[in-house]
């Protein structure tokens, strides 16, 4: 029995062969687990390693990890274009797309730190910036989306959504690395926010969780596979939305605008808006009436 089903699954079903890469040298989804690791480490000195946080050893530390992250992506930058694109990049042409990646570090730094204190001010539960470094989902995702949009930028096939959907798969938080989001950028709780590939989000946005900011229909071609056109919202400055709301379509929402739970928006609004749900109907029911 165990002969003829390995037999079987050894054979490479039309399927298969329709949906395989162009090769078998494949991005290592461990090594790229790694390479955020390492970006971490880095942007976040002593909070996710055992290292010295002197100066001293700091500086010896990260100088370490950033060896390391320019080893490992220039590896896999190399398999994702081979695997993806048939392109075969040299060493040389690899090592310069992971050294601009590491370029970007004093930058992701910076505004990585932007979202710990948007998040400091919009909690009155936390009681520390390291608790939210530590404990809070919004860093996780943030760490893992920016990395991912920077390589998305660099034109780095597949890593940048590999690397996006481990942040899914551990917060419950769905952020496509195309998607554009501003300085000071909260989520709060998290669970279930989903931010598509071409939504422009402004500074100092916040949303709560259950939010989805997704396209309300798509353009196909005469294959009718659907086109790549901007199809999701734009968020300008100070705009808040509330647990559960879904706002759909390449819409636009004015800045300090607050969007209220469990709205269903399709259309822009100017700034300063206040989008409300209905008014509940309050009712009485009597013996199990209405249910």
């Amino acid at each position: 029995m165990i002969a003829k089903n390995v037999h079987i699954l050894s054979e490479v079903s039309p399927e298969e062969r329709r949906m395989q890469s162009k090769c078998w040298c494949l991005p290592s989804v461990e090594d790229l687990q790694h390479i955020v690791d390492l970006s971490t480490r880095i942007i976040f000195p002593g909070y996710f390693d055992k290292n010295s946080r002197s100066e001293k050893g700091r500086y010896y530390h990260i100088g370490v990890d950033m060896s390391d992250l320019r080893t490992l992506l220039r590896e896999q930058i190399a398999k994702s274009f081979l695997a993806f694109c048939g392109e075969c990049k040299s060493d040389e042409e690899s090592d310069a797309l992971a050294l601009q990646f590491i370029d970007t570090l004093p930058e992701l730094k910076r505004v990585l730190y932007t979202d710990v204190d948007a998040m400091f001010h919009s909690d009155p539960a936390v009681t520390a910036y390291s608790e939210i470094i530590l404990c809070y989902p919004i860093v996780q995702v943030m760490i893992h989306h920016r990395i991912a949009h920077a390589l998305l930028k660099l034109g780095v096939p597949v890593i940048p959504r590999i690397i996006s959907e481990m942040a899914h798969s551990k917060t419950g938080i769905d952020i496509h690395p195309g998607a554009q989001i501003g300085e000071y950028f909260c989520i709060d709780h998290g669970t279930g926010v989903v931010v598509g590939e071409t939504c422009i989000i402004g500074k100092h946005v916040m949303l709560y969780q259950g939010v989805t900011l997704g396209a309300k229909s798509f353009t196909f071609d005469e294959d009718g596979t659907p086109i790549n056109t901007p199809r999701h919202p734009i968020l300008e400055d100070n705009v808040t939305v509330y647990s559960n709301s879904s706002i759909l379509g390449r819409v636009t929402i004015g800045h300090h605008t607050i969007v209220g739970g469990n709205v269903w928006l399709t259309n822009s609004v100017p700034a300063y808006s206040k989008i409300l749900q209905h008014k509940a109907d309050t009712l009485s029911f009597l013996d199990g009436a209405g249910i």
